[in-house]
Formats: C-alpha cells, structure tokens, sequence
C-alpha cells in the first residue's frame, strides 16, 4: 500500500472498484454532457442552450396535487413510518389499473405496494431472485440501474440489442438455451427509453409464453406507459392473458404526472414476486411519506392530467419531427413517452466526421448549443427530448426555428 494512502483505499467492495475506486480518469457520459454544456455556455454566454436532454418532465406537478400534499401533511395522523402500507394508495393504484389500462382484478391488499419512486424497485428486485451465477435480461440501450444489482449480486447481465429493424423490440429467439436455463429476471420498458418504441399486444403474448416456457419472471417498467399519442390506448403488460402469473409491472407518477422528484410509484402484479418485493423493501426503507402518498392517489384518480400532458408531448413531437426531417434526418414520431430517437448523421459534407453518436452529440453542444443525448450500444443514435423549456405553444415554435436557424448552415450526410 502507498504510504501516503489511507487504509480505507483497501477497503472497497469490488462491486464499486475495490481498491482502485476512485482513481479511474473514465469520464461517464452524462458527465461528458455536463462538461460540454458548461464549456459551449462559456464560449458562447449570449447564446441560449436549447436542452434536448432532459430526461424528465419540465412542468409542475397539478395544482390539485400539490393543494392536496400540503393539506395531508398537516394532518398528525401522517407523522409516522408508513413502511410498506398505505392501504388507500393500494386501492387507488389497483383502480387506476382498471380505469386507466383496463387491467381487472388486481388485489391491492395482496398485488399491489408502493415504492420510493420506480428506480428504487428496479434496482431492489433482483436481490430477491439473483444468486451468483443467475442471469438477468435486460434490453440495450437502457437503464443501467437495471443490471447494475444483479452484478453486484454475483449475477451475469445479458444484454438484448433493440435495433432499428426490430423496431426496436429485442429479439427473444436469439437467446442461446444455456443462458435461458441460468435467467431468472426479464427487464422490459416500453414505451422506452431512450427508443421511444412501444410494445404490441402480439410482442407482450410473445413474451408470457416465452417466461412460461423458460420459467423466467418478468418486470415490466412502465414508467411511461401513459403517456400514449394519436388516439393509443396504454397498454398494460398485465392486461395481457397469463402475465400476472409470470410477472409484475413497475408504474411511476413522475413522467406522467410530472411528479419526478416527488418519488412516489408501485408494483402490481403476482402475488408471490409483490411479497416477496415487499420483504426486501422492509428492509431497505421505512415507505414513502403518507401525505405524498394521498396526494398521489389525487393524481391517479385524474387521468386527464396525463391526457394533458400527452397532448403537449404528442404536438411537440410533431414539430421536432417536422423540424429534423427538414434538416435531412430520418425522425419518425413515437407512439408513446417523450423521447425521440433519432440515428446520428456520418458527418458534415466536406467537413467533420462523426465516429459515433457521441461525437455528433459533442459536435451539437459544443458549436449549435443544442444538446441531445448519444448512444453507440447499438447503433449510433442520439435522443431528442420533448421535456425541453418552452412557456407556451408559441415558445415551442420558436424553439423549433431556433434549431432549425441553427443547423441549417450544415448539410449532414447520413
């Protein structure tokens, strides 16, 4: 050991570096973003940074949620833990199931518990199954959270490329039989992020029979399952025949009812993998404040708040759409959440060349103020955001001519 290190270098678990953790130079990409963003503003302070990144709402939670948050918590009755209760949240997200995604009979007693915000189950649940050796599913690009416990665990992460010929649906026939006899989880999310793809009713049966046939359980993020454009319907994973004997659904207020940081979603689903769930919870947090929890159930029995917001986001996609194509990309408007998914140009014409969907993601904030976020893990994509600033439909069309006056002066080939 360097003399001039602490004992406590030689102390970290593996799972976070050992005792190399805080020593590696490797800059993550969203700090790569960050960095970028913080130089072109530097460069250029008169300019305005158009932030196509944001993966999160930009508007404030409905008045009616938060009216209802401040009432409920001066009630003294709301002081104290609510580890894993909150009957009437269970109750309200069990009736949201039906009245939103027409999903019947959901036990809340039994098949539904709250949680501190989505991320937290996703990355709790695999300490509920995963054993060193066991594999976990997961689609690629994604939420690394996803595999980031089964890892810790001792488990193996396959990953699922969602290419654009697929439609961006990972392609479950391709998974050799040794693996399939290891896999104990499926990570799914759709519609997805960063794709913005949504799944069929067809590709959901395809998915129940594929977990029976290979006993394997299936989690089913649904983050923006609400948020659906042009007349869709959501859709649930669970309204699908036999999907509650093989898996759960996570939901989440925070894209659909621009609740991010409120933390407040839940799991519904088969009872065994809901108790179980909820074991590992008791001993990982103490449940969500009882008043977010009321106010929560507001938000879940007024729907027409997520159509209001869908609604934003449908328009918005529709002209960034618009906005791309013109400027010779290849946009296509998604069915659901408020990504657009967007593959990145080879370069400028007799100009630079972009080696990746990073380069071309630098290249945008650096010299256009623009930013967008890169993924190279299949295919060189970047992913627009609808969450960008804008005050009203009249800012959304003078951010869209920004953009439009920005990259104008280039021609990109693809």
């Amino acid at each position: 050991m360097n003399m001039t290190e602490s004992y406590i270098q030689q102390l970290f678990a593996e799972r976070i570096g050992g005792n190399q953790y805080g020593k590696k130079n490797e800059i993550y990409k969203f700090e790569k973003i960050k960095r970028a963003k913080k130089e072109a503003k530097e460069r250029f302070p008169e300019m305005e940074l158009l932030d196509l990144g944001v993966g999160e709402p930009d508007a404030m939670a409905d008045e009616g949620v938060i009216h209802t948050l401040f009432e409920a918590a001066k009630n003294p009755d709301n002081r104290g833990y609510a580890d894993n209760g909150g009957r009437a949240f269970k109750v309200a997200a069990s009736e949201y199931l039906k009245n939103v995604f027409g999903v019947d009979g959901i036990d809340p007693d039994k098949e539904v518990v709250h949680v501190i915000g989505a991320k937290s189950a996703l990355s709790m649940l695999p300490s509920a199954f995963i054993n060193p050796g066991d594999v976990t599913l997961m689609t690629t690009p994604g939420y690394p959270i996803l595999g980031t416990h089964t890892k810790w665990l001792g488990g193996e992460v396959v990953h699922l490329p969602l290419l654009k010929e697929n439609d961006f649906l990972p392609d479950l026939d391709s998974i050799d039989k040794e693996t399939l006899k290891r896999t104990k989880l499926l990570y799914l999310n759709y519609p997805n992020n960063p794709t913005g793809a949504s799944a069929t009713r067809e590709f959901f049966e395809k998915v129940v029979k594929f977990a029976k046939e290979n006993q394997i359980i299936v989690v089913h993020d649904a983050a923006y399952a609400a948020l659906v454009f042009d007349g869709q319907k959501p859709l649930s994973f669970l309204s699908i025949p036999g999907a509650k004997e093989v898996g759960i659904e996570v939901h989440s207020l925070s894209k659909s009812y621009n609740m991010t940081g409120w933390r407040i979603g839940f799991v519904a689903g088969n009872e065994l993998l809901v108790k179980a769930f909820a074991d590992v919870k008791d001993n990982n947090d103490s449940g969500q404040f009882l008043a977010i929890q009321e106010a929560a159930i507001y938000a879940l029995r007024h729907s027409e708040i997520t159509e209001k917001t869908a609604e934003k986001y449908s328009r918005r996609h529709d002209l960034l759409a618009h906005t791309l194509n013109d400027l010779g990309f290849q946009a296509k408007k998604p069915r659901g959440s408020f990504f657009m998914y967007v593959e990145a140009p080879k370069g400028i014409k007799g100009g630079l060349r972009f080696n990746t969907a990073e380069d071309f993601s630098q290249y945008l904030i650096k010299e256009k103020l623009i930013s967008t976020v890169p993924w190279d893990d299949a295919g060189h994509f970047v992913r627009f955001s609808v969450t960008f600033v804008a005050k009203d439909e009249q800012d959304e069309l003078r951010v869209m001519n920004e953009i439009r006056n920005r990259l104008s002066s280039v021609e990109f080939e693809f």
